[in-house]
């Protein structure tokens, strides 16, 4: 059944297929998060191995979040890796040393590109199509993104 929410059907696909490139990413820095957890070598592994699993749950919810939200609007979730490598904006990590600033950096990377995909799209939702919730919804997920990268980005001096 068709959702009668106050958003026209092409507004709400709009919004569909944005919000289903932001969980091909999220999935996908969920994925590094996780390798980073299970690969994480060096003198501070204990401490870097229980940063990154904080950092996966985190991301496990926020994907099944974004999920949930798509759903909400009429949508089904892109749910396969064929459809999330479609998707993403992400790349697969490079392969190095497992060290943690090696980890950190790239994992940095992803939440700013996260990021400015996010405020890229609060405007378009709420003015072009006129989806105040997800842009609101949108907008919170950016800070938490914000705070995660705040996390990684300490670990490096200036």
């Amino acid at each position: 059944m068709e959702p009668k929410i106050g958003i026209s059907k092409d507004n709400r696909q709009a919004v569909a297929d944005q919000l289903a490139k932001l969980l091909a990413d999220e999935f996908v820095l969920y994925t590094k998060t996780r390798n980073a957890h299970w690969n994480i070598e060096g003198p501070d592994f204990h401490s870097m191995h229980i940063f990154f699993e904080g950092q996966y749950q985190q991301l496990d919810e926020l994907m099944d979040s974004v999920a949930e939200r798509i759903r909400k609007i009429g949508h089904y979730a892109p749910g396969t890796l064929t459809q999330v490598l479609q998707l993403t904006h992400l790349t697969e990590q490079e392969q190095g040393k497992n060290d943690s600033l090696g980890f950190i950096k790239e994992l940095l990377e992803d939440h700013e590109s996260i990021i400015e995909f996010l405020r890229g799209n609060i405007n378009p939702f709420a003015e072009t199509y006129k989806d105040l919730g997800t842009s609101d919804y949108i907008t919170g997920l950016m800070e938490k993104h914000e705070e995660m990268a705040w996390m990684l980005r300490a670990h490096f001096r200036q």
